[in-house]
Formats: structure tokens, sequence, C-alpha cells
């Protein structure tokens, strides 16, 4: 992991075109901004981690019975 300290209204860049701007900082929290092109999927950690259990779960809940009775 690269650990940098940015401070308020600095950013940094990633692979050319993808700018987090540091917007404010409030106590323990830090609002970010993230520029990115619209391709670009950007989730939450938590709200990722949750697509990617229900994905998981999704492709395991249909068995090879349950196929064939598609067909």
């Amino acid at each position: 992991m690269l650990a940098l300290t940015r401070k308020k209204g600095e950013s940094l860049i990633i692979n050319n075109n993808i700018e987090i701007t540091v917007l404010e900082i409030k106590g323990d929290q830090i609002k970010i901004g993230i520029n990115a092109p619209k391709d670009v999927p950007i989730y939450r950690k938590e709200v990722y981690m949750q697509i990617q259990e229900e994905n998981k779960a999704a492709t395991t809940a249909v068995g090879p019975d349950a196929l064939k009775d598609l067909f």
C-alpha cells in the first residue's frame, strides 16, 4: 500500500485519468472528490464487498439441476 500525505485542496493522480482531491478535513473525517471517466466504476469499499458477495451467492444459488429446468 502506498501512503501519501495531502492537505486540503491538494490532489493526486492515478493512471493519468483519475484525480482524487482532498476537499475537507473535519475531525476524523475527510471529504474527498474523485474526478474519473464515466466508464470507471467507483464504490465505497463496503458497498463493493456487498456487491461481490451478492454476485458470489447468485452464481452458487443456481445448480446444474436448476439449469436443466430452463431448457
